[in-house]
Protein backbone atom coordinates (compact mmCIF):
# COMPACT_ATOMS: atom_id res chain seq x y z
CA UNK A 1 0.00 0.00 0.00
CA UNK A 2 1.14 3.57 -1.13
CA UNK A 3 2.21 6.24 1.88
CA UNK A 4 -0.72 8.22 0.57
CA UNK A 5 -3.13 5.76 1.27
CA UNK A 6 -1.35 4.75 4.64
CA UNK A 7 -2.41 8.58 5.26
CA UNK A 8 -5.16 8.42 4.26
CA UNK A 9 -6.27 5.53 6.32
CA UNK A 10 -5.46 7.16 8.89
CA UNK A 11 -7.23 10.32 8.63
CA UNK A 12 -10.20 8.11 7.97
CA UNK A 13 -9.78 5.36 11.38
CA UNK A 14 -8.26 8.29 13.75
CA UNK A 15 -10.13 10.00 16.60
CA UNK A 16 -13.31 11.83 16.10
CA UNK A 17 -12.11 15.28 15.91
CA UNK A 18 -9.60 13.63 12.81
CA UNK A 19 -12.22 12.36 11.38
CA UNK A 20 -13.88 15.75 10.25
CA UNK A 21 -11.83 16.15 7.86
CA UNK A 22 -13.91 17.79 5.27
CA UNK A 23 -14.83 15.12 2.58
CA UNK A 24 -13.65 17.89 -0.16
CA UNK A 25 -10.47 17.97 0.60
CA UNK A 26 -10.08 14.07 1.00
CA UNK A 27 -11.99 13.08 -2.69
CA UNK A 28 -10.01 16.36 -4.48
CA UNK A 29 -6.76 14.48 -2.96
CA UNK A 30 -6.67 11.76 -4.54
CA UNK A 31 -5.09 11.27 -8.11
CA UNK A 32 -6.82 8.14 -9.70
CA UNK A 33 -9.51 6.11 -9.81
CA UNK A 34 -10.48 3.02 -7.62
CA UNK A 35 -9.75 -0.48 -8.66
CA UNK A 36 -13.07 -1.18 -8.05
CA UNK A 37 -15.97 -2.82 -10.14
CA UNK A 38 -17.86 0.44 -11.37
CA UNK A 39 -20.54 1.80 -9.17
CA UNK A 40 -22.25 5.32 -8.99
CA UNK A 41 -23.00 5.51 -5.11
CA UNK A 42 -25.31 8.03 -3.23
CA UNK A 43 -26.79 10.61 -5.13
CA UNK A 44 -25.91 13.23 -8.09
CA UNK A 45 -24.97 15.89 -5.22
CA UNK A 46 -24.07 13.32 -1.88
CA UNK A 47 -21.84 11.34 -3.19
CA UNK A 48 -18.71 8.77 -4.40
CA UNK A 49 -18.05 6.58 -7.38
CA UNK A 50 -15.97 3.51 -7.61
CA UNK A 51 -14.30 2.03 -10.55
CA UNK A 52 -14.19 5.51 -12.88
CA UNK A 53 -12.64 5.20 -16.07
CA UNK A 54 -10.78 8.54 -17.37
CA UNK A 55 -12.41 10.15 -20.56
CA UNK A 56 -8.98 10.48 -22.87
CA UNK A 57 -7.56 13.73 -23.00
CA UNK A 58 -8.03 13.73 -27.08
CA UNK A 59 -10.12 11.47 -29.61
CA UNK A 60 -11.32 11.80 -33.02
CA UNK A 61 -14.40 14.19 -32.32
CA UNK A 62 -13.41 15.22 -28.64
CA UNK A 63 -10.81 16.92 -26.66
CA UNK A 64 -11.23 17.09 -22.66
CA UNK A 65 -11.11 20.55 -21.10
CA UNK A 66 -9.35 22.24 -18.09
CA UNK A 67 -6.79 19.38 -17.48
CA UNK A 68 -5.87 20.92 -14.86
CA UNK A 69 -8.87 20.37 -12.89
CA UNK A 70 -8.46 16.69 -13.23
CA UNK A 71 -11.96 15.77 -13.18
CA UNK A 72 -12.36 14.11 -16.53
CA UNK A 73 -13.21 10.46 -14.80
CA UNK A 74 -16.49 8.93 -15.16
CA UNK A 75 -18.27 6.06 -14.89
CA UNK A 76 -18.16 3.81 -18.03
CA UNK A 77 -21.36 4.70 -19.56
CA UNK A 78 -20.28 8.76 -19.36
CA UNK A 79 -17.51 7.94 -21.13
CA UNK A 80 -19.00 5.62 -23.56
CA UNK A 81 -22.07 9.05 -23.89
CA UNK A 82 -19.59 11.05 -24.56
CA UNK A 83 -17.96 9.55 -26.87
CA UNK A 84 -21.19 8.87 -29.03
CA UNK A 85 -22.36 12.33 -28.47
CA UNK A 86 -19.20 13.65 -30.02
CA UNK A 87 -19.33 11.73 -33.01
CA UNK A 88 -22.77 12.79 -33.75
CA UNK A 89 -22.13 16.16 -33.05
CA UNK A 90 -19.48 15.82 -35.72
CA UNK A 91 -22.00 14.55 -38.17
CA UNK A 92 -24.43 17.28 -37.65
CA UNK A 93 -22.22 20.02 -38.31
CA UNK A 94 -21.05 21.13 -34.29
CA UNK A 95 -17.60 21.94 -35.10
CA UNK A 96 -15.21 18.86 -35.33
CA UNK A 97 -17.00 17.18 -32.56
CA UNK A 98 -17.08 18.42 -28.98
CA UNK A 99 -14.97 20.24 -26.06
CA UNK A 100 -15.80 18.51 -23.10
CA UNK A 101 -15.83 20.13 -19.45
CA UNK A 102 -16.05 18.40 -16.01
CA UNK A 103 -17.16 15.15 -15.72
CA UNK A 104 -15.80 13.95 -11.74
CA UNK A 105 -13.00 13.90 -9.80
CA UNK A 106 -10.69 10.19 -10.07
CA UNK A 107 -13.10 8.56 -7.03
CA UNK A 108 -16.03 11.26 -7.54
CA UNK A 109 -16.76 13.17 -3.82
CA UNK A 110 -17.65 16.32 -3.47
CA UNK A 111 -14.99 19.34 -4.96
CA UNK A 112 -13.17 21.69 -3.66
CA UNK A 113 -14.63 23.83 -5.92
CA UNK A 114 -17.45 25.00 -8.44
CA UNK A 115 -19.91 21.90 -8.83
CA UNK A 116 -22.55 20.76 -5.89
CA UNK A 117 -23.11 17.62 -8.62
CA UNK A 118 -20.89 15.94 -10.19
CA UNK A 119 -20.15 13.34 -7.10
CA UNK A 120 -21.04 9.64 -8.81
CA UNK A 121 -19.64 10.24 -12.87
CA UNK A 122 -22.86 10.71 -13.92
CA UNK A 123 -22.68 14.62 -15.22
CA UNK A 124 -20.59 16.28 -17.68
CA UNK A 125 -20.27 19.74 -19.04
CA UNK A 126 -20.16 20.19 -22.24
CA UNK A 127 -19.29 23.21 -23.88
CA UNK A 128 -21.39 25.46 -26.42
CA UNK A 129 -18.18 26.38 -28.50
CA UNK A 130 -18.36 23.81 -31.37
CA UNK A 131 -14.43 23.02 -31.93
CA UNK A 132 -12.59 24.10 -34.78
CA UNK A 133 -9.25 22.03 -33.67
CA UNK A 134 -9.07 18.95 -32.06
CA UNK A 135 -5.16 19.44 -31.81
CA UNK A 136 -4.94 22.05 -28.73
CA UNK A 137 -2.31 21.91 -26.18
CA UNK A 138 -2.41 21.44 -22.76
CA UNK A 139 -1.76 25.29 -22.09
CA UNK A 140 -4.06 26.31 -24.88
CA UNK A 141 -7.33 24.12 -22.93
CA UNK A 142 -6.52 26.32 -19.94
CA UNK A 143 -6.57 29.80 -21.97
CA UNK A 144 -9.28 29.46 -24.13
CA UNK A 145 -13.03 29.90 -23.35
CA UNK A 146 -16.32 28.97 -24.52
CA UNK A 147 -19.14 30.88 -25.70
CA UNK A 148 -22.14 32.73 -24.14
CA UNK A 149 -25.60 31.52 -25.92
CA UNK A 150 -27.38 33.53 -22.69
CA UNK A 151 -27.75 37.30 -23.51
CA UNK A 152 -26.39 39.26 -20.15
CA UNK A 153 -29.70 39.93 -19.10
CA UNK A 154 -30.57 36.41 -19.02
CA UNK A 155 -33.56 36.48 -20.70
CA UNK A 156 -32.87 35.91 -24.71
CA UNK A 157 -30.47 33.53 -26.62
CA UNK A 158 -27.13 35.73 -28.31
CA UNK A 159 -26.14 35.31 -32.03
CA UNK A 160 -23.95 32.91 -30.95
CA UNK A 161 -27.23 30.19 -30.82
CA UNK A 162 -27.65 28.05 -33.66
CA UNK A 163 -30.30 25.44 -35.68
CA UNK A 164 -27.01 22.94 -34.86
CA UNK A 165 -27.13 24.11 -30.75
CA UNK A 166 -30.87 22.92 -30.79
CA UNK A 167 -30.13 19.48 -33.09
CA UNK A 168 -26.77 18.59 -30.64
CA UNK A 169 -29.30 19.61 -27.48
CA UNK A 170 -32.08 17.39 -29.23
CA UNK A 171 -29.97 14.13 -30.45
CA UNK A 172 -28.45 14.27 -26.27
CA UNK A 173 -32.05 14.14 -24.67
CA UNK A 174 -32.81 11.60 -27.17
CA UNK A 175 -30.06 9.33 -25.76
CA UNK A 176 -31.99 6.72 -23.54
CA UNK A 177 -28.98 6.87 -21.07
CA UNK A 178 -29.79 10.74 -20.16
CA UNK A 179 -31.72 11.05 -17.43
CA UNK A 180 -32.45 15.18 -17.77
CA UNK A 181 -30.04 18.54 -19.60
CA UNK A 182 -29.21 21.36 -17.68
CA UNK A 183 -29.78 24.86 -19.95
CA UNK A 184 -29.99 28.79 -18.82
CA UNK A 185 -33.55 29.48 -19.31
CA UNK A 186 -33.49 31.71 -22.32
CA UNK A 187 -32.42 28.35 -24.28
CA UNK A 188 -35.27 26.19 -23.25
CA UNK A 189 -37.61 29.09 -24.04
CA UNK A 190 -36.31 29.66 -27.57
CA UNK A 191 -36.44 25.92 -27.97
CA UNK A 192 -39.99 25.98 -26.93
CA UNK A 193 -41.01 28.17 -29.26
CA UNK A 194 -39.94 26.09 -32.19
CA UNK A 195 -41.57 23.09 -30.58
CA UNK A 196 -43.82 20.82 -32.06
CA UNK A 197 -46.04 18.35 -30.00
CA UNK A 198 -43.92 15.13 -30.93
CA UNK A 199 -41.11 17.25 -29.30
CA UNK A 200 -42.56 16.15 -25.96
CA UNK A 201 -40.76 13.27 -24.99
CA UNK A 202 -37.47 14.73 -25.48
CA UNK A 203 -37.73 18.41 -25.03
CA UNK A 204 -39.22 18.10 -21.14
CA UNK A 205 -35.39 16.28 -20.30
CA UNK A 206 -34.22 19.69 -21.10
CA UNK A 207 -34.23 21.55 -17.80
CA UNK A 208 -33.94 25.39 -16.92
CA UNK A 209 -31.82 26.27 -14.61
CA UNK A 210 -29.17 29.54 -13.39
CA UNK A 211 -25.99 30.13 -14.99
CA UNK A 212 -25.01 27.31 -18.45
CA UNK A 213 -24.85 30.38 -20.51
CA UNK A 214 -21.55 28.91 -22.13
CA UNK A 215 -22.45 24.99 -21.40
CA UNK A 216 -24.76 22.55 -21.55
CA UNK A 217 -24.92 19.65 -18.39
CA UNK A 218 -26.04 16.66 -19.36
CA UNK A 219 -27.02 14.02 -16.41
CA UNK A 220 -26.82 10.39 -17.28
CA UNK A 221 -30.02 7.57 -15.49
CA UNK A 222 -28.06 5.19 -12.65
CA UNK A 223 -27.25 2.41 -14.94
CA UNK A 224 -28.80 -0.90 -14.82
CA UNK A 225 -27.69 -2.86 -11.81
CA UNK A 226 -26.31 -0.04 -10.21
CA UNK A 227 -28.25 -1.16 -6.66
CA UNK A 228 -26.26 1.79 -4.94
CA UNK A 229 -26.85 4.71 -6.67
CA UNK A 230 -29.50 7.03 -6.00
CA UNK A 231 -32.22 7.63 -9.02
CA UNK A 232 -33.05 11.49 -8.88
CA UNK A 233 -36.20 12.85 -8.40
CA UNK A 234 -38.94 14.38 -9.33
CA UNK A 235 -38.89 12.92 -12.45
CA UNK A 236 -38.84 15.39 -15.66
CA UNK A 237 -42.53 13.53 -16.00
CA UNK A 238 -43.59 14.88 -13.01
CA UNK A 239 -41.72 18.17 -13.07
CA UNK A 240 -43.04 18.86 -17.02
CA UNK A 241 -46.59 17.72 -15.38
CA UNK A 242 -46.49 14.97 -18.26
CA UNK A 243 -45.93 17.72 -21.06
CA UNK A 244 -42.56 19.77 -22.58
CA UNK A 245 -41.84 21.99 -19.90
CA UNK A 246 -42.65 25.15 -21.97
CA UNK A 247 -45.14 26.18 -19.37
CA UNK A 248 -45.42 29.32 -16.72
CA UNK A 249 -42.83 26.99 -14.69
CA UNK A 250 -40.23 28.33 -17.25
CA UNK A 251 -41.20 31.79 -17.41
CA UNK A 252 -40.71 31.74 -13.81
CA UNK A 253 -36.98 31.75 -14.33
CA UNK A 254 -37.31 35.15 -16.60
CA UNK A 255 -39.85 36.98 -13.76
CA UNK A 256 -39.40 36.22 -10.33
CA UNK A 257 -35.93 34.41 -10.29
CA UNK A 258 -34.64 37.75 -11.87
CA UNK A 259 -36.79 39.75 -9.84
CA UNK A 260 -37.65 38.20 -6.60
CA UNK A 261 -40.93 39.42 -4.77
CA UNK A 262 -39.82 41.84 -2.06
CA UNK A 263 -40.50 40.11 1.26
CA UNK A 264 -42.93 40.66 3.69
CA UNK A 265 -41.45 42.17 6.61
CA UNK A 266 -44.33 41.52 8.92
CA UNK A 267 -43.41 37.99 8.16
CA UNK A 268 -41.54 36.18 11.47
CA UNK A 269 -38.15 34.98 10.00
CA UNK A 270 -36.99 31.47 12.06
CA UNK A 271 -33.65 32.16 13.79
CA UNK A 272 -33.65 29.03 14.96
CA UNK A 273 -33.98 27.03 11.63
CA UNK A 274 -30.73 24.86 10.85
CA UNK A 275 -28.52 26.06 8.13
CA UNK A 276 -28.43 23.71 5.37
CA UNK A 277 -24.63 22.02 5.19
CA UNK A 278 -23.52 22.30 1.26
CA UNK A 279 -21.48 19.80 -0.44
CA UNK A 280 -18.02 21.82 0.57
CA UNK A 281 -19.13 21.59 4.08
CA UNK A 282 -19.80 17.40 4.25
CA UNK A 283 -17.05 15.13 6.12
CA UNK A 284 -17.39 11.51 5.53
CA UNK A 285 -19.84 11.12 7.87
CA UNK A 286 -22.76 13.20 5.61
CA UNK A 287 -21.60 10.30 2.56
CA UNK A 288 -22.97 7.18 2.11
CA UNK A 289 -20.39 4.37 4.33
CA UNK A 290 -19.84 2.72 1.35
CA UNK A 291 -17.21 6.11 0.47
CA UNK A 292 -14.82 5.34 3.08
CA UNK A 293 -14.52 1.99 1.14
CA UNK A 294 -14.13 3.61 -2.08
CA UNK A 295 -11.39 6.39 -0.64
CA UNK A 296 -9.21 3.78 0.66
CA UNK A 297 -9.31 1.31 -2.44
CA UNK A 298 -5.93 0.70 -4.22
Amino acid sequence: MSLSRVVLLSLLLAAPAQAEKLANKLFGAMPAPSSQDSMPIGSYARGCAAGLVELPETGPTWQAMRLSRHRNFGQPVMVQFLMDLSATARDIGFGRGLYIGDISQPRGGPMTSGHASHQIGLDADIWMLPPRSLSLTEAEREEISSIPVRSADQRSVTENWTRVHRELLKQAALDPRVDRIFVAAAVKIEMCRTAKAKDKKWLQKIRPVAGHDTHFHVRLKCPKGARLCETQTPTVADLSKGGDGCDETLMWWVTDFLNPPKADPNKPKDEDAPKKKGPREFTMADLPKQCKGVLAAD
